[in-house]
């Protein structure tokens, strides 16, 4: 019974680990994030570099993402993995400050993401043995929570320094938090072996391995792929956020202000992400989810009718809504539906899917921009995401094998 409360104690400081790397990371981050549309306008780039730029960089995270998961699955320690990420992408991020074209933003961009690839799945099979099956969710929210609270301190950090400083002081600046995102990643998180993992994680009724752990195949559920499906099919509309930003600007809101936006749209993100996870502990994570993508068709159709700035300011922040009930709810909605041998795969194969979508979702947004003008694009999305939300809610009576909604 003791070593059981040592190991559940454990697993608590771990998450905590997670969570406080993750706060520093997107403070790093979204320091930046939010200032360059304006910075590739002050080099000369516009909505289709950027279009490229983000479709690409978050893309390539992916794809690292589907070898990165089968690693993780099958190595002992994920550790240097996760470490060895977090350094990289924050070594690169203040190089910003330095460059005058926008496809070294794109090289630059690409590192970053490449890096986040390389820790993504490996940290979140870390996550998901560091607690039981009951309290997945919980752990993806919280650590969510802090991400996000990383991108409010990220945009307010930006918005403080451009008062007196210019758009490169930014970058140089975001290399603090990104060391101490490093330093914590480095000794605060511990590592959780295979032997205890399997050991602890094999509660009654938990779900067969789908072929023998040292096996090169395996199979995934018919869960496991609707909800591929229609995660998919929403990724398509799910253009770079930056084509927000972009239309804030084209409707008067100034450029100066887009740290801000990030500030309103990373509060709501930070106080829901905990609940949401929470809920979805207890009740279905399909309709959870389902309920962000209506939020996101609404928020999509604001911006493209833009009424007024208020209601763009509205629209923004409800968008963080979107966010806290997908992000979390769907990363525990693919670990529960494989054992834990394969957690690694399904989150790797699920993030390469649906983000492959989102860089022609970024193409596609960028090309209908510049001939059709804004609206398009986001009405488009509103209609993809509804379609893809009535999808999600129809998986309800698809069972996962190690959780009943």
């Amino acid at each position: 019974m003791s070593g059981e409360s040592d190991a559940r104690r454990e697993g608590s400081r771990n998450i905590y680990a997670f969570g406080l790397t993750a706060l520093f990371n997107d403070t790093a981050t979204e320091m930046a994030y939010w200032v360059l549309p304006a910075f590739l306008a002050s080099i000369g780039a516009g909505p289709a570099q950027l279009g490229i730029i983000e479709g690409i960089a978050e893309s390539v995270a992916s794809f690292v993402q589907l070898f990165s998961g089968y690693l993780a699955d099958r190595i002992n320690r994920r550790k240097p993995i996760v470490v060895a990420g977090y350094f990289a992408a924050n070594a690169v991020k203040p190089l910003l400050a330095l460059v005058t074209s926008w496809w070294q933003v794109l090289a630059i961009r690409f590192t970053d993401r490449f890096s986040k690839g390389v820790r993504g799945a490996p940290r979140d099979v870390m996550v998901a043995d560091s607690v039981p099956a009951s309290r997945i969710g919980s752990a993806y929210g919280l650590i969510q929570a802090m991400d996000s609270a990383g991108a409010v301190l990220g945009p307010l950090a930006a918005l403080w320094l451009l008062r007196s400083h210019g758009l490169r002081t930014v970058f140089w600046a975001a290399a603090v938090p990104g060391f101490l995102c490093f330093a914590i990643a480095l000794f605060g998180i511990k590592e959780v072996r295979k032997k205890e993992v399997r050991e602890a994680k094999r509660p009654g009724g938990s779900a067969k391995p789908a072929s023998q752990p040292g096996g090169i195949s395996f199979t995934l559920p018919g869960a496991f792929y609707y909800v591929l499906f229609a995660v998919t099919l929403f990724s398509l509309g799910n253009s770079s956020d930056m084509f927000l930003v972009l239309r804030a600007q084209s409707v008067g809101i100034g450029a100066k202000y887009a740290p801000l936006l990030g500030l309103v749209f990373n509060i709501m993100f930070t106080l829901f992400s905990w609940p949401a996870g929470h809920l979805s502990d207890r009740f279905s994570r399909r309709g959870i989810a389902a309920a962000g993508y209506v939020v996101f068709a609404a928020v999509y159709f604001v911006f493209g009718l833009a009424p007024s700035h208020a209601a763009i300011w509205i629209a923004m922040a409800t968008y963080g809504l979107f966010y806290a009930l997908t992000n979390p709810v769907l990363k525990a909605l693919v670990v529960e539906t494989v054992s834990p041998e394969f957690r690694g795969r399904a989150l790797g194969v699920f993030a390469f899917i649906t983000s492959v979508a989102m860089l022609l979702a970024s193409l596609l947004t960028g090309e209908l921009w510049k001939h059709f003008g804004p609206r398009v694009p986001f009405y488009l999305s509103a209609g993809i995401a509804a379609v893809a939300a009535i999808l999600l809610i129809g998986s309800a009576w698809l069972r996962s094998p190690t959780h009943h909604e």
